[in-house]
């Protein structure tokens, strides 16, 4: 009687125990892949994000600059808080905070009077992986932001003295104004205006 012989069965395993662990190695490849796709992509928004508030906040203080340049002059100030003055160009400040975050500035320029809308590219590809093609892929981003007036006020009546100002309340916090302030006590920038992300 002739012995079994186990080594056969051992053999025929081998070949689907490699298949099976290059399979698992090709997916584990294949989400490091997507891992690093994502995480290029968020960069390239938190660029976008960021290039787009560097702008906006640039608008926001040459406003404010307006609004305290006309301080004796309550009648502008509504140009001035709906964004209707001329500002200079803030898409510099764009530029700077983009490369700050390792990316560069495709777009920008303005939406609406009080809007900035930036798209960035990331400086750097997404790398080698198993994914043919993502060694020349760089991520894109947009981002907007906007600047909006935080204060109302009501002009004085028709005739009032230059010493008269209109108290501005900004969300609550009322300012009692006088031509003869010291700038240091009138409201700041982020007093007058709020910036934010906008979709």
């Amino acid at each position: 009687m002739r012995p079994r012989r186990y080594g056969g069965d051992s053999g025929q395993a081998f070949p689907i125990y490699i298949t099976v662990v290059a399979g698992l190695l090709f997916l584990a490849f294949a989400y490091l892949a997507v891992g690093q796709a994502a995480g290029t992509r968020n960069e390239a928004q938190t660029a976008a994000d960021a290039a787009a508030l560097a702008a906006a906040l640039e608008v926001r203080d040459q406003l404010a600059g307006e609004w305290l340049d006309n301080l004796k002059d309550p009648a502008a100030w509504e140009g001035i808080f709906n964004g209707e003055v001329q500002v200079a160009d803030a898409c510099w400040r764009a530029h700077q905070l983009a490369a700050r975050n390792d990316a560069h500035v495709q777009g920008c320029g303005t939406e609406g009077p009080l809007g900035y809308r930036v798209d960035v590219e990331t400086d750097e590809p997404v790398g080698d992986s198993v994914v043919p093609g993502t060694e020349g892929m760089y991520a894109k981003a947009s981002a907007k932001a906007v600047v909006e007036p935080r204060c109302t006020f009501e002009l004085s009546a028709e005739g009032a003295g230059d010493e008269e100002l209109p108290p501005l309340d900004c969300e609550g916090e009322e300012w009692d104004l006088s031509p003869d302030d010291d700038p240091a006590d009138l409201p700041a920038p982020e007093d007058l205006f709020e910036v934010h992300l906008a979709d």
